[in-house]
C-alpha cells in the first residue's frame, strides 16, 4: 500500500466534473483506492462516495492505493487532484 498527500489547486474545488473524471481514471486500474478528506475515507472509484467529502479549494487530500498498478495509479489520480479543472 502506498500513501500521499496533495493538495487541491482547483479555486472551484473538487466538484462534480473533476470528480466523475477521476472516478473513471480510478476505475481503470485493479487496485484498491481510497480518498481521505478531514478525517473521512471513501471508495475512489465512486462518484457519490466521492461528492460526500465536500473537497474544497486548498484542502488537502490523501490518496491510498493497494494492489496490482498502485504506483501507476497514484501518479495519474494525483496529478488529477491537483489539475485545475473549469
Amino acid at each position: 500500500m502506498i500513501t500521499k498527500t496533495f493538495k487541491i489547486m482547483n479555486p472551484a474545488g473538487f466538484h462534480v466534473r473533476p470528480i466523475k473524471t477521476f472516478v473513471q481514471a480510478a476505475s481503470q486500474y485493479p487496485c484498491k483506492v481510497n480518498v481521505i478528506n478531514k478525517g473521512k475515507k471513501v471508495n475512489g472509484k465512486s462518484s457519490l462516495s466521492m461528492l460526500t467529502l465536500g473537497i474544497a479549494a486548498q484542502d488537502e487530500v490523501t490518496l491510498e492505493i493497494d494492489g496490482e498498478q498502485e504506483e501507476e495509479a497514484m501518479k495519474t489520480l494525483g496529478d488529477l487532484l491537483v489539475q485545475i479543472h473549469e
